[in-house]
This record gives structure tokens, C-alpha cells and sequence, in this order.
């Protein structure tokens, strides 16, 4: 490699120090910033006003769930989506759907596809490209919404009160680390043998106990999930309520009448073409089980299809960047709340389209709208927004989300198929774009 110019001198310490003397305002700032910290200093107090919590559409909602110190946001989004219909049909406010339950199925099958995956490599260097990703945290938490509806397809749901939540499943840190881990050691081990030419039943059988020892451990981590169904409660006019004698699948099936396959998840990520299905089959989570696809538009349609589906009764998973611009006390979510440009008198303003090229925006977080502000013109103001951390952030957990923000920081959102327009749905139809495990949608 060849040797890097520009060494700091003592010159370019002097031209440092006079630029930032000549700053008319660095005496007060510096004394502003360094005693309140930046994001206080940069805070507009106007957001709240901005973001007054009244919506002239709402889905009527109950408590909101608590994902603790977990990854899981994915899960709790869709499992949120599928439990308000629920509680509005059968008259169950405040009912819940076990989001561990998702969690302990979705731990076999990753560990399930990862050993595929190591072992169709298993020629490549370990320092590949796409290698190195499914070998970066083979344990984490994170996923996307196809591989939840994937799981509700396979595994079906079941009450939150007959797989109740636990210290790992509340925080998985440990977990995480334990899985990856283990999971790692296995992926050595294929390699090895793939590469020392050992018989394809040596391989399986290896493979086999492997996923046997995957299972105890997640078994004891979490206890093994229930095969069928026996929930009693008393809904919201008193009545008990008895269901019994079904399967997870059954249940799901008798009870929520939701086809996954009818939704869309549409994108708008604007450093790639619009009007295309993209995929990224290197994040599926089930062998044979549903893929995740994008269908990448402007964002108006995001939008418009969100509004279309709330007006419906129906709430909408979407994935976001939630670190950015937010105030998680207040449940504030604004593009200008904290003005760090301002504040620093230089641009920190990048478009959504270099955001994601450059690796300053990602889709790091999924929650789902409750609600919209609309104006005279039918337009959206600001979201009412169901978040998974509990009751003490925000307004009893919701958010308020300015429209600004939406633009900016909302990559998805999933919506019924009848709400796309007709050249939309012959998108779906045309074949897709198959992305890099690395891409910015990951």
C-alpha cells in the first residue's frame, strides 16, 4: 500500500485554530454546546407544537407491546397488524399475539438455511464477500416483514398468554452471542469437511446433529413453544371466551383470515430504479418458505397506499430509520427537530438516495401506522405511529410522526395488493431484480 500524504504540521494547526477563531459565534456556541450537549443544543422547541398528537383518521388501538432489550421489532409490527383485527372482531382490546413464539421457530429455521448456505460457499475463501456476510452475526435478531409472514405461513401464531415473554427473549444479548457463536463453529466445521471431500452423507448427518443441538439450545433458552391452542379470557364486555383444541396453524386460520401472500412491500429507495421487484434472497429466513421482495416507487405511492389502507380499518407495518431526527421521551419523530446544520453552521444534509449509497441511512427499525392528519386536500400532515418500546415512550407508546420525516426516513411500508395501481400489480408479474446481501435495503 502507498504512503498517505498530508501529515498535520504545526502550520496546519495554526490555519485550524485562526478559522475557527474568525467564527463570530464560536464563544458562545462552544460555551452553549459543551454545557447543554448537541442534541439539546440543536432541539426545535417548536416540534411539539408541530407534533400535537391529534388525527383526523385513526384505527382505534389498544396498549402497545414492549420488545424490552430485543431485536425483534419486526415481529411485534406484523404480530401488531394481525392483532388489531383481532381485538376489533372478537372485541379483546388489549389482546397480544407471542412475538417469542415467532422468535424460537425463526432461530431453527435461520440456523436451518445458514448451514445451506456455508455449505454451497463452502469453496470460497472465508473472507468472500458473501461469506464474511452470513458468517458477520448469524444469531442476530433483526428481519424484514417477509420473513415474519413466513413464519405466520409455517408456524402459525398463538396467544401471548400461552408463550409468554422471558429474561431471554426480553434480552437477547446473550443469547445472541451464544447462537452466533455456535453457529459459527458449525460453519468451520462444513467448510471443512466440504473442502476434505468427506461423502455427502458424513456432511448431512454432521449437518443433522448440529441443527439438533441449535434446537437444545434454543429450547433451553426460551422453553419449547406450544402445539396447540388454550386460551381463555373475558372480552371487553365480560363474556368469557374459550378457545381450545387447535393447532397454532388452525388458529390463525379460523381466526384471522389474513392471506400474507395478498401483501406488498413497497419501497422507496431512490438509489435504485423505480418500478421494479427487487429482491435479496440472501436474507430469506425458510427454505422454501416466502421470499422478500420490493416493489421500489416514488414515495407519494407509499403514502397514498398507507392513507388507502387506514381508511380501510386496517394499520400498516412499515420499516424506518427511527435513530434519526427522534425524540424517543416524547415519541417525536421530525426531519428538523434537532438542527444540527444550523447549530454547527455547516451542511450535514444529504438526500435519501446518497443517505443510503453512502451508508448514512439504513432501515434500521419496523413499526406500524395507526393513524394520519389529513389537510382540506387530503394530504398528510403528520402520523400516528404504534411503537414496540413500552408504554413510558411517547404518548402511552404511540409516536407522532412528522410527513417531513415520513419523506425522509420511512423506506417501507406493507399494503393490501388492491391498493396498488394496475401498472403496480403488472410489476409484480414481471420478474425481479435480485440484490446483494450487502445492499442498502438489508
Amino acid at each position: 500500500m502507498a504512503d498517505l500524504g498530508n501529515v498535520l504540521n504545526t502550520d496546519d494547526f495554526s490555519k485550524l485554530h485562526e478559522y475557527f477563531a474568525e467564527q463570530t459565534k464560536s464563544d458562545v456556541l462552544s460555551r452553549i454546546i459543551t454545557e447543554n450537549g448537541i442534541k439539546n443544543a440543536a432541539k426545535d422547541p417548536n416540534a411539539v407544537t408541530r407534533l400535537n398528537p391529534v388525527f383526523s383518521l385513526e384505527v382505534q388501538t389498544g396498549k402497545v407491546s414492549n420488545q424490552k432489550q430485543s431485536g425483534r421489532c419486526w415481529l411485534f409490527a406484523l404480530l401488531n397488524t394481525l392483532r388489531h383485527g383481532f381485538a376489533k372482531k372478537y372485541k379483546f382490546k388489549d389482546f397480544e399475539l407471542s412475538e417469542k413464539y415467532l422468535f424460537f421457530w425463526d432461530k431453527i429455521e435461520r440456523a436451518n438455511i445458514f448451514y445451506d448456505r456455508i455449505i454451497a460457499t463452502a469453496g470460497r475463501p472465508a473472507d468472500d464477500r458473501q461469506v464474511t456476510f452470513y458468517l458477520g452475526n448469524p444469531g442476530e435478531d433483526g428481519g424484514q416483514w417477509a420473513m415474519a409472514a413466513a413464519l405466520v405461513q409455517k408456524y402459525g401464531v398463538v396467544p401471548a398468554s400461552e408463550y409468554p415473554e422471558t429474561s431471554n427473549s426480553e434480552n437477547t444479548g446473550a443469547f445472541d452471542k451464544v447462537m452466533s457463536q455456535k453457529l459459527r463453529i458449525d460453519g468451520m466445521k462444513l467448510r471443512e469437511m466440504v473442502n476434505g471431500q468427506k461423502s455427502d452423507e458424513e456432511i448431512q448427518s454432521a449437518r443433522s446433529q448440529m441443527l439438533k443441538e441449535v434446537y437444545q439450545i434454543v429450547s433451553y433458552s426460551f422453553g419449547e413453544p406450544p402445539t396447540t391452542v388454550d386460551f381463555k379470557y373475558r372480552d371487553d364486555d365480560k363474556k368469557y371466551q374459550q378457545i381450545s383444541g387447535l393447532s397454532p396453524q388452525e388458529f390463525y386460520s379460523k381466526y384471522f383470515n389474513v392471506d400474507l401472500d395478498d401483501y406488498v412491500v413497497l419501497t422507496n429507495s431512490p438509489d435504485k430504479a423505480y418500478d421494479k421487484l427487487y429482491t435479496l434472497p440472501d436474507e430469506d429466513n425458510i427454505v422454501g418458505g416466502k421470499h422478500i421482495e420490493f416493489l421500489n416507487e416514488p414515495m407519494e405511492y407509499l403514502k397514498q397506499a398507507a392513507i388507502d389502507q387506514l381508511k380501510d380499518g386496517e394499520t400498516v407495518w412499515f420499516g424506518n430509520d427511527v435513530l434519526e431526527q427522534m425524540d424517543r421521551e416524547k415519541g417525536l419523530l421530525d426531519s428538523n427537530l434537532y438542527r444540527y446544520s444550523e447549530l454547527f453552521d455547516v451542511n450535514l444534509k444529504m438526500d435519501k438516495a446518497k443517505r443510503l449509497e453512502y451508508h448514512q441511512g439504513e432501515v434500521s427499525h419496523a413499526m406500524t401506522l395507526t393513524g394520519v392528519d389529513l389537510d382540506k386536500n387530503q394530504q398528510p400532515i403528520k402520523w400516528k405511529v404504534e411503537n414496540s418500546w413500552g408504554e413510558k415512550n411517547g404518548d402511552k407508546g404511540y409516536f407522532t410522526m412528522n410527513d417531513d420525516w415520513m419523506d425522509d426516513y420511512v423506506y417501507e411500508v406493507v399494503v393490501h395488493k388492491k391498493y396498488l395501481t394496475k401498472a403496480q400489480q403488472s410489476n409484480l408479474t414481471k420478474g425481479s431484480v435480485e440484490l446483494p446481501a450487502w445492499d442498502s435495503l438489508s
